[in-house]
């Protein structure tokens, strides 16, 4: 089989193979190496599942000459699923959101529809109505194949809305929750990797959005230009880098020593609360005002003179605590991002 659609964006698979229990299977993706980051496949594994809840990892191996993606399997049962990572559907998001807003504190605003008529919907959580409050933004799956993404954000999401929880209460005291749990429900619909409707990568839409190519940035960032944003933390996987990291905004031109000190602060509580998280492996850091404005986090950044950060989990594993059954799973994403809101209740007092 080949992955079909534009080679700039192709990565993405999903299938199910039926009457499979007992057989032999030996699976080959030939044009592989055609589609994007082609470097990333070596020592990536195929996640597998039968119920379509719990992922494992099949072997797999990938040939640099030929391109072709290969695994072999016995499945156990009649039907079997493989996915490039475990799928976090559009009605799974349509859950999420529907079980959120049932909840006390929770206001679910739709603040306008996608190229293909989709709900770009929004959760505040929190009293919108006391200014003193820092304004905090959660927003994931920007690319919509990095389904790991929204994993976490339901995660962040159970913990920040468990009302028992002493880091949730205190962290609502202080600060109102702004949360996109998914920025590109189009692509997810759609099954696409880095792309909306229109073809375009929303993550370089962030300077100069329209209705016509980039309507779900568009809405975002006028609605943050309504209420403020004082913290932004957009949340992504990499197709490569075996590691949990932060990408910050060393690059921008407001970035300054208050910057610097909030985005430090933020590290060191991460890292108190959560051994997945890690710092000193990820991608290099923009020279002094190089940073491109056109992605999210540096746009709102530099926009709003604010900590803002992409954080990224792997397609892989973590290097440093590997998981020979799933690698990095929904589990593990689920429970990092409830880690997280520890780290933002660490920064919130200082944010401005």
């Amino acid at each position: 089989m080949s992955l079909a659609g534009s080679l700039l964006h192709t990565r993405w698979f999903y299938f199910r193979v039926t009457g499979a229990k007992g057989e032999d299977l030996h699976i080959n993706i030939t044009n592989a190496g055609e589609g994007s980051f082609p470097t990333a496949w070596p020592g990536y594994q195929t996640c597998a599942t039968y119920d379509r809840k719990y992922w494992f990892r099949v072997p797999t191996t990938y040939d640099k000459e030929t391109g072709v993606l290969s695994w072999k399997h016995t499945p156990e049962h009649d039907a079997v699923r493989y996915a490039y990572f475990a799928p976090y559907t559009y009605e799974q998001h349509q859950s999420l959101i529907a079980d959120c807003q049932s909840k006390p504190g929770v206001t679910l605003e739709m603040l306008g529809q996608t190229l293909d008529g989709h709900d770009m919907d929004l959760l505040r959580i929190g009293d919108a109505d006391d200014s003193d409050k820092k304004k905090v933004w959660v927003i994931a799956r920007q690319h919509p194949g990095e389904s790991m993404a929204e994993f976490f954000m339901e995660g962040f999401l159970q913990r920040l809305l468990d009302r028992h929880d002493p880091v949730s209460r205190k962290a609502l005291q202080q600060a109102v929750f702004y949360i996109v749990p998914n920025m590109n429900p189009d692509g997810t619909w759609r099954g696409h990797l880095r792309t909306n409707a229109a073809g375009a990568n929303l993550n370089r839409e962030w300077d100069n959005p329209t209705l016509e190519r980039s309507p779900e940035v568009y809405y975002v960032r006028n609605h943050m230009d309504l209420v403020g944003c004082d913290f932004l933390a957009d949340i992504h996987g990499d197709e490569e880098i075996e590691y949990n990291f932060l990408a910050g905004n060393e690059g921008i031109p407001a970035w300054d020593d208050r910057l610097k000190g909030l985005q430090d602060e933020f590290c060191r509580a991460f890292l108190h609360t959560s051994p997945d998280f890690q710092l000193g492996n990820g991608y290099g850091v923009d020279p002094p005002g190089q940073a491109n404005l056109a992605i999210c986090s540096g746009g709102v950044g530099q926009r709003y003179k604010c900590l803002a950060f992409t954080l990224e989990m792997p397609f892989k594993d973590t290097h440093y605590a590997r998981e020979p059954v799933q690698n990095w799973s929904p589990e593990r994403s689920v429970r990092f991002g409830a880690a997280m809101l520890n780290a933002i209740l660490a920064v919130i007092p200082t944010l401005r």
